[in-house]
């Protein structure tokens, strides 16, 4: 079976591109799939996960992103002029390669993938919540314009074969849609090791960007330092709030006690490293070091937001979830399992146990399952 997959670009250190890797590395090297990544955004750059070399890559060198700064009525325009010609190139690339799967990542190409006729079956799969566009909008005017976009998404999303969302959560929040399915991402693999959870070291991984809400943590790690000054907070990460979080770090005094660190595509070490996973995310989809953490038996601690904490943390059982933006309650969780040394291990193991239900070997049978029956169909 040949799938072709659509995103922007894999040079970033996000979940997302963690995921796409995880998949189609499992399709090609397990099930022996043929497997190709095509992009938009791409420019040549590194690609930063380690993806297997039996995928081929193809970039159709539209470049969205270069028109990011301009003027609003100079970017719609542009992206006008480039959506025309991003259809060419990829009905051209389609018609080519004949896929059996062609699947959107929902990028740029989710508005108009389904109207190609190159015999492909058309997926969609949506990698955060329904609502995140609300949540970031910081206005009434912002807001009204984001739920007229999500007005129209719901009418080509339902355009596709399948459309893909990461949880139970997410599936409530879209409604009236038939073609909507669960499959959660799956942790690639499950490590031999488990972290020993005696380290005074608490663990923290995303993109230094507003929606993983790092200063949020900071804010907490604040309260923590005051009881456990011998306690060190590590967090992992690219982004353009860099800056701005070593500031806040410096104007609260806490330089000897967050460490901030560049993204690493070898991250396994800091899990056995460390005796707490925490996230603090405004928004996820299904947030995989969540996962990786709680498969190395670390208990973990986490915003309730939308999606994702919640179908993965049993609250009490194997972490604790605490109400959104609410950093005395998240600050209260990491001190009570810095203070049980008993109780982070009953959480850890509980949290390992939790973390098969995601296995890579699982999800993927979902998504190979869902490939022969709509492929299927056609005969």
């Amino acid at each position: 079976m040949k799938v072709v997959y659509c995103i922007n670009g894999i040079y970033n250190s996000g979940g997302m591109e963690r995921v796409l890797m995880n998949k189609a590395n499992y399709l090609v090297d397990v099930l022996g799939y043929e497997v190709l990544i095509v992009t938009t955004e791409q420019k040549g750059r590194a690609i930063f996960f380690r993806f297997s070399q039996h995928i081929r890559f193809i970039d159709l060198n539209i470049n969205y992103d270069n028109d990011k700064n301009k003027a609003l009525w100079v970017r719609m325009l542009k992206k006008q002029i480039k959506q025309r010609i991003h259809k060419k190139r990829l009905d051209k690339l389609l018609k080519m390669e004949r896929p059996d799967i062609c699947i959107s990542m929902f990028d740029r190409d989710a508005s108009f993938l389904y109207k190609i006729k190159d015999g492909s079956k058309k997926i969609l799969e949506y990698h955060f919540s329904k609502n995140v566009k609300l949540i970031e909008a910081t206005n009434f005017f912002t807001r009204c314009l984001q739920r007229i976009r999500i007005y129209s998404w719901n009418i080509w999303i339902q355009k596709y074969e399948r459309f893909v969302v990461l949880t139970e959560e997410d599936k409530r929040a879209w409604k009236g849609l038939s073609n909507i399915v669960v499959i959660p991402n799956g942790v690639s693999f499950f490590p031999n090791e488990t972290a020993l959870l005696q380290k005074k070291r608490v663990l923290s991984i995303g993109r230094l960007c507003n929606q993983k809400g790092f200063e949020r943590l900071i804010a907490a790690w604040k309260i923590v330092n005051d009881f456990y000054p011998d306690w060190q907070l590590c967090i992992y990460g690219d982004g353009d709030k860099r800056n701005e979080l070593y500031k806040s770090i410096t104007n609260l005094k806490l330089d000897n006690s967050i460490r901030l660190f560049p993204a690493t595509s070898d991250i396994g070490g800091e899990y056995l490293q460390s005796s707490i996973y925490v996230m603090s995310s405004r928004y996820e989809g299904l947030p995989m070091v969540l996962l990786e953490a709680m498969s190395y038996g670390i208990p973990v601690v986490s915003f309730a937001c939308p999606c994702g904490p919640k179908d993965v943390i049993t609250h009490g059982n194997d972490g604790f979830l605490c109400e959104n933006g609410n950093i005395e309650r998240l600050a209260d969780a990491i001190l009570v399992l810095i203070a049980d040394t008993e109780l982070r291990k009953k959480m850890g193991k509980s949290a390992r146990i939790k973390s098969l239900q995601f296995s890579q070997k699982e999800v993927m049978n979902l998504w190979k399952e869902m490939f022969i029956e709509i492929t299927s169909a056609n005969i």
